[in-house]
């Protein structure tokens, strides 16, 4: 295998050089605790802050509202859980919809455990949230909604403006699961009124293990780490100096480059799209045609069974996803497939392929050229593809 063609940047995607250069001196020179008193630890203290500042400056935040954590799956259970427990006395009833993570969805099937009342909000065939289901499921007792900004793996942006808009309206939290969105797409938490929001390092070339929550000024939430007095007495633990550096330095250089970046994905990702569309049959692409991020292609093969069509592409060098990485080596189909309505079938042959800023129109055109090689192969090998053939060519 000479070459790896990576097309799993939704999954993780490669920690930047100028990133990875930000942060080795915290590791070595400046290994400081920044809760400390001593000078040795002041600049510690200030890299976090001015971290703090870059990543409020890209959501259009005051820095005292950012909040880091170990990643996008503890800052969605911290803003559903903390929520959920801080405003119970006005209602216990959440919103959100059957297409999210299962950082989200797993959180909120506890927080039924514990007495809590959740509507999943069904989605159109594209993937996107009704307006008219949202605010028909709006009740007295509603406390938050839960509705990504993007879904993690058919791409599809959500009406989050309309949604936040609603939810204030109703005097309702609105949390957004940004993970996949931010550092792709501009956000601005007011311009869409968030209170509270979801992001990960290590989905826009940033370090793994490090991500934060903005938490909106004069939102009631609680503590979710507890033991020492860090990040302004609401999560606990000695901050992770390196990974902090690493996320504000992958997110200043996400700002920077994203217009001309965002740019040439869209161009790839239709090209890419409009290939396989056209050049091999019984496809689909599953998502909103324009409405989805940059960099986001998902689609399904009838007739064939994802898993075998990864491993055969991984023997060609080639990387992608049947869905999320997290339940990766499940044998159930992806749950976001069957909400937007495929049947089983269909829905176990996607192929999700998310490009990155190294991504070219060579790799595309070898990744197209192996696809239909592959797929036609399965295909002959498929008793249900024969049998499909063999009623076309009798009805006709």
């Amino acid at each position: 295998m000479e070459k790896i063609i990576y097309l799993d940047n939704a999954a993780t995607t490669k920690t930047a050089p100028e990133v990875v250069e930000a942060m080795l001196p915290y590791f070595t020179e400046d290994y400081g605790n920044p809760s400390s008193v001593y000078g040795f630890a002041a600049k510690n203290k200030s890299a976090v802050d001015e971290q703090r500042e870059v990543i409020a400056e890209a959501l259009g935040a005051d820095a005292r509202e950012i909040y880091f954590t170990a990643g996008g799956s503890e800052a969605d259970n911290w803003a559903l859980k903390a929520a959920a427990e801080a405003y119970e006395s006005k209602g216990r009833h959440i919103i959100t919809t059957k297409i999210e993570h299962h950082a989200i969805l797993h959180t909120a099937e506890y927080l039924e455990s514990r007495g809590f009342d959740v509507t999943y909000l069904d989605v159109d065939e594209n993937g996107v949230i009704r307006l008219d289901d949202l605010r028909a499921a709006i009740r007295p007792d509603t406390i938050l909604i839960s509705v990504m900004y993007a879904n993690n793996e058919i791409g599809t942006l959500e009406p989050v403006m309309e949604i936040g808009k609603l939810a204030h309206e109703n005097d309702i939290l609105f949390h957004t699961d940004a993970v996949q969105a931010f550092g792709q797409i501009p956000i601005s938490v007011d311009a869409c009124h968030i209170d509270l929001l979801s992001a990960s390092g290590h989905k826009l070339n940033g370090p793994k293990g490090i991500g934060f929550l903005y938490i909106r000024k004069g939102v009631k939430i609680r503590s979710f780490v507890h033991g020492g007095a860090q990040e302004r007495k609401r999560r606990a633990g000695t901050e992770n100096v390196p990974g902090i550096v690493g996320l504000g330095t992958a997110v200043k250089r996400a700002v920077r480059t994203m217009e001309e970046r965002t740019e040439k994905e869209r161009e790839l990702r239709d090209y890419l799209i409009g290939r396989v569309l056209a050049e091999i049959p019984y496809c689909r692409l599953n998502g909103h045609r324009t409405e989805r991020l940059p960099n986001n292609a998902n689609f399904s093969f009838r007739f064939i069974e994802g898993e075998s069509l990864l491993i055969r592409l991984d023997m060609k060098g080639i990387c992608g996803s049947s869905g999320s990485a997290c339940t990766s080596g499940s044998l159930d189909p992806s749950h976001v497939l069957l909400a937007i309505g495929l049947p089983h079938e269909t829905a176990h042959g996607s192929l999700r392929l998310t490009l990155g800023e190294d991504t070219t129109r060579e790799d595309l055109d070898y990744v197209i050229d192996s696809l239909k090689e592959i797929v036609a192969g399965l295909r002959e090998m498929s008793p249900l593809y024969e049998d499909y053939i063999k009623k076309t060519n009798k009805d006709s």
